[in-house]
């Protein structure tokens, strides 16, 4: 089974405002439509089987109505597994966890420079303790800033890490967007997953061949940051920048499957 591990999608009457959001925040020019209608068409073009759809509550008061999206998203749609979201200031999380497990949804996004907070915030250890054993992590990490002032950087990823060895982790954008370098140093060979959404072409060739070479392979998954890319594009520019093989990529592609339903 074929698997893109980091999609996005919205309900269809704030898409385009979502996208709109982006594009004035993070300057982000979205290719496709970021309907869950549109990534599927997508992705079955290009033969991707099975879709990981992320949401993020950038408040606490978005939380709720997040995960009701999720759970929406779990229950509607065969070829999706959705990620719920969960934010340091919600008093309470407890009970939006109970909520995930019981319409099935296993997995949470944290993406702190989008939600306004670090990723070394003290309040996420409770989190962290009472969720690890039930969902997987899809954690930002990396930015335009320098790591000592980016709310997440490949070193609080590792610290986290450290500090919960059994924590399911997929460090988005290989371990660090902007910040492969320092990925390198910390992340990679760890037990960590990472994804390689949008970090072709921003990434030197030879920085990622050598991440990619160094990271366990069958820790390595398809990402695409849908609806910023487009998953058939997303394949081939990986495919080309890596130097993979189609059997290389057919692995890439096929190790989403595992950490989802393994």
């Amino acid at each position: 089974m074929f698997v893109d591990v980091h999609t996005h999608v919205f309900h269809p009457h704030i898409a385009e405002k979502a996208k709109q959001v982006l594009k004035n925040q993070y300057g982000l020019d979205c290719r496709c439509k970021g309907t869950a209608e549109d990534l599927l068409m997508r992705a079955q073009r290009c033969g991707i089987d099975h879709v990981v759809a992320l949401c993020a509550a950038t408040t606490a008061s978005q939380v709720q109505p997040c995960n009701g999206y999720a759970c929406y998203l779990q229950n509607t749609y065969p070829e999706i597994t959705a990620f719920g979201s969960i934010h340091p200031d919600c008093a309470d999380w407890k009970a939006e966890l109970d909520r995930l497990r019981i319409y099935g949804v296993r997995g949470l996004k944290l993406h702190p420079d989008f939600q306004g907070y670090r990723l070394d915030d003290p309040r996420l250890l409770p989190i962290f303790e009472e969720a690890q054993h039930d969902f997987v992590f899809m954690i930002h990490i990396g930015d335009r800033l320098p790591p000592e002032k980016n709310p997440s950087c490949p070193y609080k990823m590792a610290k986290v890490l450290d500090t919960f060895p059994d924590l399911r982790v997929i460090a988005a954008h290989l371990g660090g967007y902007r910040q492969w370098s320092h990925s390198l140093d910390v992340l990679v060979g760890r037990n960590v997953w990472m994804d390689t959404s949008s970090c072709v072409p921003e990434i030197e060739p030879g920085l990622l061949k050598t991440i990619l070479r160094r990271h366990p392979r069958d820790y390595v998954l398809f990402g695409t940051d849908y609806p910023i890319h487009d998953p058939w594009e997303e394949m081939e520019s990986l495919q080309r920048s890596a130097g993979f093989t189609s059997s290389e990529l057919d692995e890439v592609l096929s190790n989403g499957s595992h950490i989802l339903f393994g």
